[in-house]
């Protein structure tokens, strides 16, 4: 049972940039091409954009009972260790100038604040995991409940 789960979709302003950016390449090419073949390359710039906007904001973080799972990597929560929600400025700070080469991260420009969950698994050369999130503290939070972590 999931306790936590959020997606990380691309923010309503990028699609309308993107659409706009489309909207003027057909407007230019409408005026030198043959009108198909201007509908036919702004349709595909469409699907394409359509295509790398709904992948980019594809990753989910999910938090149950014995998982964290965060975009295609997942870490059973006995390996936990300590977790902090990160404001705008700490995540900046982690994300850069505090940032270890050997970190898992899952980070996304749109967003401005996250989760350092640290890693305590011996085995692991991991020392944590930064995630981006919307909502860093309920994160923080449902990591920080139940589940079977030592």
């Amino acid at each position: 049972m999931s306790t936590y789960r959020e997606r990380l979709r691309v923010p309503i302003r990028w699609w309308f940039q993107w659409t706009l950016m489309v909207s003027s390449f057909w407007l230019a090419m409408i005026v030198a091409v043959p009108e198909p073949l201007a509908w036919t390359v702004s349709a595909m710039l469409l699907l394409v954009m359509a295509v790398l906007l709904r992948s980019y904001g594809a990753p989910v973080i999910t938090v149950t009972d014995d998982w964290l799972s965060a975009g295609r990597a997942k870490i059973e929560r006995r390996h936990l260790g300590s977790v902090v929600a990160l404001d705008a400025q700490a995540m900046r700070l982690q994300a850069g100038r505090d940032a270890e080469g050997r970190a898992h991260l899952l980070l996304r420009p749109y967003i401005s604040t996250g989760v350092r969950v640290g890693i305590d698994d011996p085995g692991d050369p991991t020392p944590y995991w930064l995630i981006s999130s919307r909502h860093a503290a309920s994160l923080a939070e449902a990591l920080e409940r139940g589940g079977p972590r030592t």
